[in-house]
């Protein structure tokens, strides 16, 4: 939690996933969507890339799917960009030349530090509100939170019309907070006896994830590490990416897929009751006995931009420790296993350019059936699997489809917040994060979320300085 000591804001962070290397802007449309300021976008971005951001020294493997995606069509070369455009390009990294990881924290030493207030290993509970009739509608006036011994504390705002508290809890955390302050369905604060502050039957819904499906391609020595650094905007709805360098050599975790290895999160892609530690535990068991090949190459990933499927989070009981259920309905529109299918056949088209031939055990490239095989082999979510998916790739697509974690939705603009990302029916509360969004900006929304946060601090601050100069 943040307590700006000089302005009155108090902002609610959750510090969960801490985001890949990729850093991209949003599409010019996705802003003029959201309904922003075009030339405060274009300020907001320069002031987090200044500080974090660098140029990744592109390595092997993302040199081949650079050079597959321009002969596989997906054309022009935009080279080094921050820029959403069609074609292949190469993003920022939060890397640094030694090797080190930059985060948005590293954001707050370009604040006032006198001005600000951190609170570590702080739980918040619930936002209270003042409910006295008096008021037009409720007020949040503080919040009820765990400190890092665990006892129950609480931090309340300055009596000030322009106090407020800001919700950045991402969009697990955000909606969760909500509706254990009382803000949400009727009959999902009845079924947990949470007191009723507001009714919006919007909060929890319409949450979506972008759907990410992968090709294993098998190699004769474990490649150079790499995440994301190059990508592929297709003209079809998806993304081409890659990932490579988690296989069993000397630096590395054996039997482990990196960011692909299911038992680091891959359990939203399961139905709610097939969820539990017992099916991580199985799997860690079983992929041991899997062949050494599997675990000896590279991903090439193919991501649907602006999946239509879209589920619900609910709450499993009034604990904020216990994970809320959260569903997402991969696939459930048409239209997403069709761009999902087209995905998997332009990485087909950039393997048989054969630029990755160079690390294949043979010196060339592999029918798609065995790469698909082979790809369900690595076993990379909780799924079952099923006999036809080297056949089927509308099968393939729904059973090894995994997260990268572009949660988005449960607090829209329009249902639960206003364009100023005021939370409707109470004052003094917002939500600013991506929990608002209807979409996942860009081909990664870590730049874009970062700049959400630089842009409505701006724009909150000019408006106080308005109002203080009568504007």
């Amino acid at each position: 939690m943040c307590f700006p000591s000089s302005n009155p804001v108090m902002i609610l962070l959750k510090i969960g996933k801490i985001g890949f290397l990729m850093i991209m802007r949003s599409s010019y449309s996705f802003v003029q969507d959201a309904g922003w300021d075009a030339e405060l976008v274009n300020q907001s971005y320069p002031w987090i890339e200044e500080r974090i951001v660098y140029w990744p020294n592109i390595s092997p493997w993302q040199a081949a799917l650079r050079n597959g995606l321009l002969e596989a069509g997906v054309s022009p070369y935009n080279g080094y960009t921050y820029d959403h455009i069609f074609g292949t390009k190469v993003g920022g990294t939060i890397f640094d030349e030694t090797g080190y990881r930059h985060t948005a924290a590293d954001l707050l030493a370009a604040g006032n530090h006198k001005n600000l207030r951190v609170l570590l290993h702080a739980s918040v509970n619930r936002i209270i509100f003042n409910m006295e009739q008096g008021h037009r509608k409720p007020r949040a006036i503080g919040v009820e939170f765990k400190d890092e011994n665990g006892g129950h504390q609480h931090a309340f705002l300055r009596q000030n019309r322009d106090s407020e508290i800001i919700i950045s809890a991402g969009a697990i955390g955000s909606p969760q907070l909500l509706l254990l302050s009382g803000i949400g369905p009727r009959k999902e604060l009845k079924r947990h006896n949470i007191s009723i502050v507001l009714r919006n039957e919007h909060v929890g819904k319409g949450m979506s994830d972008n759907p990410l499906n992968s090709i294993f391609v098998p190699t004769k020595d474990a490649p150079k590490q790499s995440l994301i650094e190059t990508v592929g905007i297709t003209d079809g709805g998806v993304f081409i990416e890659a990932s490579s360098g988690f296989s069993q050599s000397p630096d590395s975790i054996h039997c482990h897929h990196g960011i692909m290895s299911a038992e680091i999160g891959q359990l939203s892609t399961t139905p709610p009751k097939q969820r539990n530690l017992g099916a991580v535990q199985k799997y860690v068991h079983n992929k041991y006995s899997l062949p050494r090949e599997v675990f000896n190459g590279g991903f090439i990933l193919s991501k649907i931009d602006g999946p239509l499927s879209t589920g619900n989070l609910v709450l499993v009981n009034s604990d904020i420790n216990s994970n809320p259920t959260v569903t997402f309905n991969y696939f459930q529109h048409p239209q997403d296993l069709s761009r999902c299918v087209y995905g998997i056949k332009t990485v087909d088209r950039i393997l048989k350019t054969n630029h990755f031939s160079n690390f294949t055990l043979n010196g060339g490239g592999y029918p798609m059936e065995v790469l698909l095989n082979m790809s369900v082999t690595a076993n990379i979510n909780l799924i079952p699997k099923h006999t036809n998916d080297s056949t089927s790739l509308e099968q393939f697509c729904r059973d090894t489809v995994v997260t990268i974690w572009h949660y988005h939705g449960g607090c829209h603009v329009g249902k639960v917040v206003d364009q100023q990302y005021r939370v409707f029916g109470v004052s003094g509360l917002r939500v600013i994060d991506g929990s608002t969004f209807f979409r996942s900006p860009g081909t990664n929304p870590q730049a874009t979320v970062l700049m959400m946060g630089r842009y409505m601090g701006v724009k909150i601050l000019r408006g106080r300085l308005g109002q203080a100069a009568g504007v």
